[in-house]
Formats: C-alpha cells, structure tokens, sequence
C-alpha cells in the first residue's frame, strides 16, 4: 500500500463524516447528544459493530 492510497481513504473517511453535518446539522446535533448519553458498554457496542462492518466491506471488495 503506497501512501497516496492511505491518504485517499482517509480524505474519503472525512467527507464522509462532514455530510451529515453539512446536510443536517439539527439531526448530527441531536445524535451526538444522544450519543454521550449511552452508557460506556454500549457505545462500544456500536464501536465495535461499525469497525467490523468496515472491515467486513475491506476484506470483500478488496
């Protein structure tokens, strides 16, 4: 993997994570809210549900 490769996943990572924002920022508002909310246990539920979908996606379209 070269670093031009790392660091277009990475650019595509941070749009990603600025259009809910930028498209709705009263629902990432209130997500967020209720996301500190959560206890530690199921925050890293949700952690853990996310990380093995991304890497389930990398492991079948790679």
């Amino acid at each position: 993997m070269d670093g031009s490769l790392l660091l277009s996943a990475l650019a595509l990572v941070l749009i990603l994570e600025g259009l809910l924002p930028f498209i709705a920022p009263g629902v990432w508002r209130n997500t967020m809210a209720e996301l500190v909310k959560m206890e530690d246990a199921k925050l890293r539920l949700v952690g853990l549900i996310s990380l093995s979908v991304g890497l389930l996606l990398l492991w079948v379209f790679a």
